[in-house]
């Protein structure tokens, strides 16, 4: 044997038992990091899901159980005095714009007295046909007070051409003769 020979059968020897010693190298360990991001990232995916799932899975019709056309966007005065010979009628009225009313089912209100008390207020509808239809306000005091008159009640024949809103204060209806009423939160609603 020959000096080159001895040098690979000596490499041979100790690379053979290298090889066959396994030395057993720790399993890394997640960093923390990766771990909050993994999480956070679980989170927002889940969130995301759920959040859809109930937006596209919501039924048409509680849309249209929330829809809600605006009248007015401040209170509104009528000033009235009726307790002397003439007028014995104040009427306040308010155009309507072009909208379909069939849409909605129902007239919302608050009112309040600020000066005096007209006892009874009446709400005239008026259509584009010259149709009339009337509702009778009761129990007005100075707090606000909400009401809502179904468009059943008014039976007018045509609420699609709903053209005017009036509030008539009448002399025989008045417990004072004079006094000022606040109209607000005047819409349509279903």
């Amino acid at each position: 044997m020959n000096r080159d020979e001895i040098y690979d059968h000596l490499a041979q020897v100790y690379l053979g038992k290298r090889e066959r010693v396994e030395i057993k190298k720790p399993k890394p360990r997640p960093s923390a990091w990766l771990v909050i991001n993994v999480v956070i990232t679980a989170f927002i995916l889940t969130s995301v899901v759920y959040g859809l799932t109930a937006f596209l899975t919501q039924r048409k019709d509680a849309f249209k159980s929330r829809v809600v056309y605006a009248l007015n966007n401040s209170p509104i005065r009528l000033t009235y005095s009726v307790g002397g010979a003439y007028p014995q009628v104040k009427t306040l009225t308010i155009a309507v714009p072009e909208v379909d009313a069939n849409k909605y089912r129902r007239l919302n209100l608050s009112l309040r007295s600020m000066s005096g008390n007209p006892g009874v207020l009446k709400v005239v509808l008026k259509n584009s046909r010259e149709e009339q239809a009337s509702y009778y306000l009761q129990g007005l005091n100075a707090r606000w007070q909400d009401y809502s008159i179904s468009f059943d009640e008014m039976s007018l024949t045509d609420i699609k051409s709903l053209k005017d809103i009036s509030f008539v204060v009448e002399a025989w209806n008045a417990k004072d003769p004079s006094g000022s009423v606040l109209i607000d939160n005047l819409s349509f609603s279903n």
